[in-house]
């Protein structure tokens, strides 16, 4: 039920983005670095913003109707009615996050429409984020006694991942697919493991992540292959932020402190975005270029030269995703030695891409 109304509010809203996509100055035409033939309207973001937003509109007046309502209480499961009072004192929280994820989404459909000076908008999104961080709270749970280390590493945690999804977005349903499957295995996490405060699971978290993978799965409707709409940087810049607020919100190891390695979690989840950011960015600089201007260096682009459809290279990098979601899973469940095994799945799987990949790079070179 989490899942289903976000998907059918940003599968219906997409529709007119995309009739309306001209008037609007959302439009992505061919040339460039891009490799998409056809004339394709953006603004997908937009869509997948309402069906976030209005879920959570819905849900809040659900929970300040039901709250005081012992009548309307009684045909809630009985599981639900304990954590009506939990979940209102973070509705302030929540609106203040959406707040700042809409700033963001803004912020993308300006770039979207007609692009915004690079330096601005990594200027805005470290704002954002140090609203969050610094504002808001919220901050990595990694064992680090320096304080002010641990928030500048929150600012730059949300940063990377908002843009780690904004690059990630150069082929039909890539971004928004992987970002769906991190959304689920995050999910997953925090429905299996308990708040030390509470013992209770993580509803919060599971909640607003899986309501982002349902918006993220009513976009992919329309952005599967071939694509009608892109999301968009207004997408990307939402649904990274989200996640990488998400994983903030989150608490991984246990209280008495038996699984510090369940903190791991979140970078195992999303080891294919970080790993495609951070060898795209090392390319560009490496060969003198800037590290803002896009171009055909990603994992993506590099499975194709190798030889697979635009298709079968999504899918790989979903096969690749999902492992490393599982990996995160398993994470949070076990023992040292048994994380040390998993982690080492995860590098794995990363090592196969590099080798994949620098058979490329040896044939550009040559």
């Amino acid at each position: 039920m989490t899942v289903l109304p976000p998907f059918v509010v940003s599968l219906l809203t997409i529709y007119p983005v995309r009739r309306f996509a001209v008037q609007l100055g959302l439009v992505a035409r061919p040339g460039g670095h891009s490799t998409h033939t056809n004339v394709t309207p953006l603004g997908g973001g937009i869509g997948i913003w309402a069906g976030i937003v209005v879920t959570f509109a819905l849900g809040t007046l659900a929970v300040a109707l039901v709250r005081n309502n012992v009548a309307l209480q009684s045909h809630l499961p009985d599981q639900v009615v304990p954590h009506l009072e939990g979940v209102w004192s973070r509705v302030t929280q929540l609106w203040w996050l959406l707040a700042a994820g809409t700033v963001l989404t803004i912020l993308g459909v300006i770039d979207d429409r007609g692009g915004v000076n690079p330096w601005l908008r990594l200027a805005v999104e470290f704002a954002v984020a140090a609203f969050v961080v610094y504002g808001l709270n919220f901050g990595l749970t990694a064992f680090i006694s320096i304080a002010w280390l641990t928030k500048v590493l929150s600012v730059i945690w949300i940063v990377g991942l908002i843009n780690s999804f904004n690059m990630l977005d150069n082929m039909d349903g890539l971004s928004g697919g992987v970002a769906a499957i991190i959304a689920t295995s995050m999910a997953i996490v925090m429905l299996t493991t308990t708040d030390p405060g509470t013992s209770q699971p993580q509803l919060f978290v599971a909640a607003m992540l899986l309501v982002v993978c349902g918006s993220l799965l009513g976009f992919l409707w329309h952005n599967r292959p071939p694509a009608k709409i892109f999301m968009g940087d207004g997408g990307s810049y939402l649904v990274g932020f989200l996640i990488a607020v998400s994983m903030l919100m989150a608490t991984y190891a246990s209280s008495d402190g038996s699984r510090p390695h369940a903190m791991l979690a979140p970078l195992c989840a999303m080891a294919v975005p970080l790993y495609d950011m951070t060898t795209v960015l090392w390319i560009r600089i490496r060969q003198g270029r800037s590290p803002f201007v896009g171009d055909r260096s990603h994992f993506s682009h590099r499975l194709v030269e190798l030889g697979l459809s635009r298709t079968q290279a999504v899918l790989t990098i979903y096969l690749v995703t999902g492992t490393c979601g599982l990996a995160s899973i398993l994470l949070t469940h076990v023992e040292l030695t048994q994380a040390i095994m998993v982690i080492g799945i995860v590098g794995c799987m990363l090592l196969l891409v590099i080798i994949l990949e620098s058979t490329q790079w040896q044939s550009d070179e040559k």
